[in-house]
């Protein structure tokens, strides 16, 4: 279907050491990547860099066009990125929160109409946050809020979604809701790029995975090509059995400790 975001030769440093070198990438339409790799790999970097929020040399396209060339309104109608810290300093309600997804297409002042209302509560659906509309984001746990901003992003309907640990406080019930909700939105023909923790779950819902490994994509391919034994030890600094549940159809990571191999050795 094409290419929606494409990276090319992407590099940023923070104070002068690097973070990122060299970054190329695509996400096509109708694909569903994943983005893993240790901590402090630079993953939160790199999609902060993808939505413009940080300067960087290279190129980035979104659907088709210079991100450097977009106004951030152009940019908020093509994709959003929903953060892993959802802490809300303000007592906005919930579906305040949501309701900010239609911004791009009303701007301050212009109330929104029927399309508007509809999107945000079929978004609000969606997660299941519905019950929580009058609820102030203050008073919500964190896995509430990881929804609430995801709702938000559903409503935006841009055609790209970046997620930095979309599943981080969900327990496991919304864990997979979740991510069935963006594999959805994938299959309807959006793209997206999600920093993901739990290999298992990446290996489950994603078509395709980049493991990013001291600012540099080290693997990238079918969750099977790229979930190996082998990285986990050299990447992770991880020993682990990478087994396929044919029940699931799915690979299970088993942790087994620390591996004598470390990042830096790769």
């Amino acid at each position: 279907m094409g290419a929606l975001l494409t990276a090319h030769d992407l590099s940023f440093a923070y104070d002068g050491r690097p973070v990122l070198k060299g970054i190329s990438l695509a996400v096509e339409a109708g694909e569903f990547a994943g983005l893993i790799g240790p901590n402090g790999s630079g993953k939160t970097t790199l999609l902060r860099v993808l939505l413009g929020l940080l300067p960087t040399s290279g190129e980035v396209k979104l659907c088709g066009e210079p991100l450097k060339s977009l106004a951030r309104r152009e940019i908020a109608v093509r994709t959003t990125m929903v953060p892993q810290d959802t802490h809300v300093d303000f007592e906005f309600t919930t579906r305040e929160i949501v309701a900010m997804g239609r911004t791009p297409y009303l701007g301050r002042f212009k109330p929104e109409g029927h399309g508007d209302k509809e999107a945000i509560a079929r978004a609000m659906r969606e997660t299941d946050i519905s019950d929580l509309a009058e609820r102030y984001v203050t008073e919500l746990s964190g896995g509430e809020r990881q929804r609430v901003h995801l709702a938000r992003a559903f409503a935006q309907e841009t055609r790209v979604i970046l997620l930095d640990e979309p599943t981080a406080n969900l327990d496991l019930t919304h864990q997979f809701e979740a991510l069935q909700l963006v594999r959805e939105f994938t299959r309807a023909g959006g793209g997206v790029l999600a920093a993901i923790h739990d290999l298992s779950l990446a290996a489950r819902f994603c078509d395709r995975l980049l493991l990013l490994s001291e600012g540099q994509i080290v693997g990238d391919g079918m969750p099977a090509e790229v979930i190996t034994e082998s990285n986990l030890a050299r990447h992770f600094g991880l020993r682990a059995r990478v087994l396929f549940d044919e029940e699931l159809g799915s690979l299970i990571v088993y942790p087994l400790g620390t591996s004598s191999l470390s990042v830096r050795q790769s």
